[in-house]
């Protein structure tokens, strides 16, 4: 069997990329034949390790160009690369000849189906059905982002199978026929959880919007007004990214120079989550947040906005974790309070955590990924 993937880029150190080279070396070791299809790889190194027999080809078909550009530019230089896109992709379909195709949604999803070539397609999203619309971009852009949110409604239709992450996320695509619900796995599941002695809350992340960090700043400055006695509690923001500064700055500002650590990408991140007691999660929206599913397979009780999509699906409320209502930055603030009050909570939660964290078992899901390519 032969198998392509078609992503952007695989230089990138996140969930997706991390997921596909999980999946790509799973396969490879079963014998299947696995190629990854970029457009703006460039001559950039593969994020993650890659299994010897998996090739990579990239279409040089550079989207990315014309990021941050004026609509105007954009508007102008899309048609030319989609044509370009689509044309290299369909030649290189025809002599590579896969059994499966699948799309990452990273471009080629609206005339992918179209391409004559022998073989079976599935579109992949990682995110939720609303990110188009997430952004809160105003404007020109803001018409462009609900017309293309209203197209992937009826592109998904087009594939043989589209995969959700999360039965969630499937409700709001209208839990279409040629769906399917396979969630991300963990790579491994540590020996060791945390002992939840630490005083520490973790965020784990990119700096950027969507991670929401500038409202959890916000919370834990909440905490601290309230519990000033909690002066020896640390939250610790790891990751990196375009918001670094714009964060430095909010931490200052609310004098929380000495209660807010920021720093990463870590190289050891078991020790990261193994020295937390808390997991916190500020999203405004994710596909199935992997931070979740790691800080389970550490026995860390979460605390997460009911972001769409994931946090439903991996946090039961009131058992491993909390929920609280997106956006609602008072209601992070109570609940990290509640767990950071009671450390029985917090150990009856995290045991919770911990035997939930089994549900993302990589054999287990990766079967799923093979009872489906048997199906089509």
């Amino acid at each position: 069997m032969k198998i392509i993937y078609t992503i952007a880029g695989f230089y990138r150190a996140a969930g997706m990329e991390r997921i596909l080279a999980d999946k790509a070396n799973y396969l490879a070791g079963r014998g299947i034949e696995v190629l990854i299809v970029t457009t703006d790889q460039k001559s950039r190194p593969a994020a993650f390790p890659l299994d010897a027999s998996v090739r990579r080809v990239d279409l040089g078909i550079d989207y990315e160009d014309n990021n941050g550009g004026r609509f105007i530019s954009k508007f102008i230089r899309y048609p030319f690369k989609k044509y370009k896109h689509r044309r290299r992709l369909a030649n290189l379909l025809k002599k590579e000849r896969p059994d499966i195709i699948i799309s990452m949604f990273c471009g080629d999803e609206s005339f992918l189906p179209r391409l004559r070539y022998t073989g079976k397609t599935i579109l992949e999203v990682h995110f939720s059905r609303f990110k188009r619309l997430q952004y809160g971009r105003q404007g020109v852009w803001r018409l462009a982002d609900r017309y293309r949110n209203r197209k992937d409604g009826t592109v998904i239709r087009r594939f043989d199978r589209f995969v959700t992450l999360t039965h969630e996320d499937a409700a709001y695509w209208g839990n279409p026929s040629n769906g399917r619900v396979i969630p991300n796995f963990l790579s491994r599941i540590p020996v060791d959880p945390s002992s939840l002695t630490c005083k520490v809350v973790l965020g784990v992340g990119r700096f950027s919007y969507q991670k929401g960090f500038s409202r959890l700043i916000d919370a834990w400055a909440i905490v601290l007004k309230q519990h000033p006695e909690w002066g020896d509690w640390i939250l610790n923001l790891a990751g990196d990214g375009e918001e670094y500064e714009q964060l430095q700055a909010r931490i200052r500002n609310a004098r929380l120079d000495s209660h807010v650590q920021m720093g990463g990408p870590y190289a050891n991140m078991d020790a990261v989550y193994r020295g937390a007691s808390i997991f916190a999660l500020s999203s405004r929206y994710e596909g199935l947040p992997m931070v979740l599913l790691e800080a389970q397979s550490y026995g860390l009780p979460a605390v997460s906005f009911d972001c769409k999509c994931g946090p439903r699906d991996v946090i039961t409320d009131g058992e491993d974790g909390i929920l609280v209502p997106e956006g609602d930055v008072p209601a992070l603030a109570d609940a990290l309070i509640k767990l950071m009050e009671d450390s029985s909570l917090r150990s009856r939660m995290g045991r919770k955590a911990r035997e939930h964290a089994s549900r993302w078992d990589k054999e287990t899901i990766m079967q799923q990924w093979i009872n489906l390519f048997q199906e089509i």
